[in-house]
């Protein structure tokens, strides 16, 4: 752990030019009641996902629900249009769970997990989460233009009690906020700033534009070595085209192996492990 304070020391000093940001990217006033957000996620924990299901038998891994739940409800249950759906969390938890059985990263050095577009932290704190329940070292690093700290309305339950930081957010998971390094700005710019030369494990869920997601996949994939993984969100066709054609192009250059997992048919997402 010390490594990564040094680490974490080193990044916080170097990215300092986060561009500026909207007052109130969810706007000033919270947007519903208590009441409304409880009953929004009383309807989303009972819904069922045979593929989720599925995934976290192959892997032989599953988060604890209780605890995912939770955290759900104060960053993924939110006003939106679509359907409500927090699956990415059982997804990365078991995926990043089995790798780290699986890998012989025990023995060589903390493990490194990177995210692009970190929103309210839910993913984050998955990923955090499957390193402290495996036993090992590591941090999740992630990129996003949302501020870490600056109290703000967050369209979520927590929003009835005032502004809040993300960092006030997720003050109820101690151990894994302090896993996560948290960084602002656009992901094009912080991509050449990171100065991470080892990326294990990766979830891309920032713009969804063809030329950002391959960015991104560059990126990671110039600091992965065989059996590393990445996860795309939203490889979901009619809704995310940039998303999917990426993934279609990678699969096609061989260096990953593709496994996609329809959530439903408005959620899809593609597990790539890196085979040469």
């Amino acid at each position: 752990m010390k490594k990564f304070k040094k680490i974490k020391s080193w990044l916080l000093r170097r990215i300092c030019d986060s561009p500026p940001l909207p007052d109130a990217p969810f706007g000033n006033m919270p947007h519903a009641s208590r009441e409304k957000y409880l009953s929004l996620f009383e309807e989303a924990k009972k819904r069922v996902y045979p593929e989720v299901d599925a995934l976290e038998t192959q892997m032989g891994f599953a988060i604890d629900k209780s605890w995912l739940d939770e955290l759900a409800l104060h960053t993924q249950i939110v006003i939106k249009e679509s359907a409500l759906n927090y699956q990415q969390g059982r997804l990365l938890y078991a995926v990043l769970r089995r790798y780290l059985a699986a890998s012989q990263i025990a023995g060589n050095g903390p493990c490194v997990a990177f995210e692009t577009g970190t929103a309210r932290g839910f993913s984050s704190l998955c990923m955090a989460k499957a390193m402290i329940d495996a036993g090992i070292g590591g941090q999740v690093v992630t990129l996003d233009i949302l501020p870490h700290n600056t109290p703000m309305i967050w369209n979520c339950i927590d929003d009835y009690e005032g502004r809040k930081t993300r960092q006030q957010l997720l003050a109820r998971w101690p151990e894994e906020l302090g896993r996560v390094i948290f960084i602002q700005g656009w992901t094009a710019s912080q991509l050449r700033k990171t100065g991470l030369v080892r990326v294990n494990f990766a979830f891309l869920d920032a713009q969804h534009t063809l030329d950002q997601v391959m960015a991104e996949y560059r990126y990671v994939c110039d600091r992965q070595r065989r059996g590393d993984i990445i996860v795309f969100d939203d490889v979901t066709p009619g809704f995310f085209g940039g998303v999917v054609e990426a993934v279609d192009r990678i699969e096609r250059e061989s260096l990953y192996d593709i496994h996609r997992v329809w959530v439903s048919d408005q959620r899809g997402y593609a597990v790539a492990t890196r085979v040469r």
